[in-house]
């Protein structure tokens, strides 16, 4: 394997963008509240620039633990190449969400949950931490993102 000299957070931060605008999967993790087993589900999903945009039926696991703690852990990316997100998910109905967003997310996924017969949240998440990483010397300084602020300039 050749080995790829560690990036300088800013370089992580411009790449860790770059992936979240351009990926259309992630690894979604959840949990239900008192101490219900963890569930790990893959979705697709948009970045705004802000928030990530998930849809998932409203009575799977997933979309039952997102509304009982409104906590994610997600993960883009491969794992020599990861981007792990905490943040906050907030339910949006899909009569709420506007159109224009509902047509960007079925554009860019490939899925309009809009035309399922199966009733779908939509799921907004805002990243509280994000870290990203490549291999075990990029783990420290991996933190990009603490309480929802960028610690690294543009």
């Amino acid at each position: 394997m050749t080995r790829v000299p560690a990036r300088a957070a800013r370089q992580r931060k411009i790449d860790t963008l770059h992936r979240l605008e351009h990926d259309v999967d992630a690894w979604v993790a959840t949990a239900g509240a008192e101490g219900a087993a963890p569930y790990l589900v893959p979705l697709s999903y948009v970045w705004d620039g802000a928030t990530l945009l998930f849809a998932t039926p409203a009575t799977s696991p997933t979309g039952r633990n997102l509304l009982a703690t409104g906590i994610a852990r997600i993960a883009v990316g491969p794992t020599r190449d990861v981007v792990m997100i905490e943040g906050a998910a907030v339910a949006v109905p899909p009569a709420e969400l506007p159109e224009e967003d509902a047509e960007i997310f079925a554009g860019k996924t490939g899925f309009d949950p809009r035309e399922l017969s199966a009733p779908y949240l939509y799921f907004h998440v805002l990243p509280s931490r994000i870290q990203a990483w490549r291999a075990a010397d990029e783990i420290q300084g991996r933190e990009l993102m603490r309480d929802g602020k960028w610690l690294v300039a543009d």
